[in-house]
């Protein structure tokens, strides 16, 4: 069992080292960073898609059926993600999917000494707003930082911002939450 982790493990980091690599390759970090925005949508989608996700894992199509398959269903998106996700179907690793995302995000970081921190706010971001996020979040990660904007009317005010999985959430919702429960924890004590 130890030797199967070990060769998914590599397939994995197999998977997302040439996806990073030909992209770098492609075009630099901006087409790293669009293959991210597209392979982060596209993980989305097959994880919201069930009847999807089980066609590129079916092994009741050929291998070449769930590569035509792949193909097709993810044609606009860039030419090199395209292809992986191809093969991936092909081979019968589609299932790694997500565990591919995840080894490509921390490849982006080790490589490319980039994090991508994605920022929503109700409105948009000034330029000065911007600069202070990122100098802050820079600092913090010790990492260059590329922002990701998002624009959510539904927020009350402030700001939620995200970076590898850890989530910031400086909105007004978030503060006002914290402060009933430290009136909520005070008026218990008190009572006591």
């Amino acid at each position: 069992m130890p030797n199967n982790r070990r060769i998914q493990k590599e397939k994995i980091a197999a998977y997302a080292t040439v996806l990073i690599d030909t992209a770098y390759e492609a075009g630099g970090q901006d087409k790293v960073l669009i293959i991210r925005d597209q392979f982060e949508r596209i993980l989305g989608i097959v994880r919201s898609q069930m009847d999807l996700s089980n066609a590129m894992e079916s092994s009741s199509y050929t291998p070449e059926q769930r590569k035509t398959l792949a193909r097709e269903v993810f044609a606009q998106a860039d030419p090199i993600l395209v292809e992986v996700l191809a093969i991936m179907a092909e081979r019968g690793d589609f299932a790694l999917l997500s565990r591919v995302w995840d080894s490509y995000k921390t490849e982006l970081e080790r490589k490319l000494d980039v994090v991508v921190v994605d920022v929503t706010t109700v409105v948009e971001l000034d330029d000065h707003l911007r600069e202070v996020i990122i100098n802050k979040t820079q600092a913090d990660l010790g990492h260059t930082v590329v922002l990701r904007e998002h624009i959510d009317k539904s927020l009350l005010g402030g700001i939620l911002m995200s970076a590898n999985g850890r989530r910031i959430d400086a909105s007004v919702v978030s503060q006002l939450e914290h402060a009933r429960n430290v009136l909520k924890d005070s008026t218990d004590g008190g009572e006591c």
